[in-house]
């Protein structure tokens, strides 16, 4: 099927299924914003949540699937005080140059993987009985999901280049760059989106727009220009894309997924320009001192005192951007790698520690003082899963360390006791603020 009459198709799905209807949901189980709150149930929402990006892939009865393992790790999510999980829809299908995650959900534009799309489905109903809310990414800036070199490619631009090679990165810069101003590429991603958002779960028979386990839809997990000159198309298909969720589901917050201004080539006025959009309902932030230098990556345990004062501006000048815009504010990913930037089990996590709770904090500080700050999700959640080899390869089992970094970096284990210690101290204190 040609790509334009494949998205004439979808878009006349689109505005069937908009208007669908299913089993009613009581309206105040959706969480809703309330200038800088949360509102769920008529009471503040606040969270300490996490990131677990595989979880629709464990939760399928396919390749990768593991729904043992998938209802244990909620347990024990349930366990720590967590009520909010970010999960990523499905990956696309990758670049044969990188080591994308598998199996993937779209392997060519509107053809979807409908085993991963059941195991988004249980993810719903499995969080829903748990009284879990999800933030669903819809898309990635980066390739280890596929995500904007699925689309570039399926435009003729080729395999997304390999960022984990000498001069990768800056060639995958050069390379996504073109999504920001590539009309067709968007227009198969708006396709996609409209698929996702008004599909009908085929476990509780509702339609995803009714789903109450749904807090917010994403449009990107990191969305950049990728160029300066991209900024003005960078902010448009944002912008196109939450209202075209927005209409398709009214019930559900709509967040951007950016990393802050520094996911905005460091430009304030774009991120505060991406984050007023009348359809985008809260500002969220990623924090990576290591990543971006704030720590050295040779010995990030030097580092960890710099790491907190530096994140400490970062924080303070986004919530000044969420005071303006009358928004919450989340901090939505964070990491610190584990002693010695080690990778795997049974590494002391002492500055990790020390790191969380600095963010904890400022989460719990703010949620007592009225502040903005509503809530975090740290990255990552990796459970009762093991490292098998240092690189990700299919058959092994999923942690939140992506498939191109090494497995067990940044991931939190079952068994992390004092990381897990922390995360039940300020799941307690916050939810001693909800009256």
């Amino acid at each position: 099927m040609k790509k334009t009459a494949y998205a004439a198709l979808v878009a006349a799905m689109f505005l069937a299924l908009s208007c669908g209807k299913s089993p009613a949901s009581d309206n105040t189980q959706f969480v809703k914003t309330e200038g800088t709150k949360f509102i769920k149930n008529g009471k503040p929402y606040n969270f300490i949540g996490t990131n677990m990006w595989y979880a629709t892939i464990i939760a399928s009865e396919g390749s990768g699937g593991n729904r043992e393992r998938f209802l244990a790790e909620l347990d024990n999510l349930k366990t720590l005080g967590i009520t909010n999980l970010r999960v990523l829809t499905g990956p696309d299908g990758g670049s044969a140059l990188a080591n994308p995650a598998k199996p993937c959900l779209q392997p060519s534009p509107g053809v979807l993987n409908d085993t991963i799309l059941k195991g988004l489905d249980y993810t719903l109903a499995e969080l829903e009985k748990r009284d879990i809310q999800a933030v669903i990414y819809l898309n990635n800036a980066w390739d280890w999901s596929g995500g904007y070199g699925f689309y570039l490619k399926e435009c003729g631009y080729g395999d997304s280049p390999n960022t984990n090679i000498e001069g990768g990165y800056d060639r995958y810069v050069d390379y996504s760059a073109h999504f920001s101003r590539c009309k067709e590429a968007q227009e198969l991603y708006y396709s996609y989106i409209k698929q996702i958002v008004t599909r009908k779960n085929s476990i509780t028979g509702r339609f995803y727009k009714d789903e109450p386990a749904i807090m917010s839809w994403q449009l990107c997990n990191e969305p950049r220009p990728f160029a300066k000159e991209n900024k003005e198309q960078f902010a448009e298909w944002l912008s196109k894309a939450a209202a075209i969720i927005k209409a398709a589901d009214p019930n559900h917050l709509v967040s951007t997924g950016s990393e802050g201004y520094i996911g905005c080539e460091a430009d304030r006025e774009l991120c505060e320009r991406i984050h007023s959009d009348k359809n985008i309902d809260y500002i969220t932030i990623h924090i990576w001192p290591v990543n971006w230098g704030w720590a050295p990556r040779s010995n990030p345990d030097s580092g960890i005192e710099n790491a907190c004062s530096k994140s400490k501006a970062y924080i303070d000048e986004h919530i000044a951007l969420a005071e303006r815009l009358g928004k919450p504010l989340v901090i939505e990913e964070f990491g610190y790698p584990r002693e010695g930037n080690k990778a795997g089990h049974g590494i002391s996590t002492d500055s990790r520690d020390i790191f969380y709770r600095f963010v904890f904090n400022e989460v719990a500080n703010s949620i007592e003082n009225g502040g903005p700050v509503a809530g975090c999700n740290f990255w990552g959640w990796g459970g009762n899963g093991k490292v098998r080899e240092a690189v990700w390869q299919e058959g092994d089992d999923y942690l939140c360390d992506p498939p191109h970094e090494p497995q067990g970096w940044y991931s939190v284990f079952a068994d992390d006791t004092t990381t897990i210690n922390a995360i039940q101290e300020f799941n307690l204190r916050i939810s001693k603020t909800i009256k």
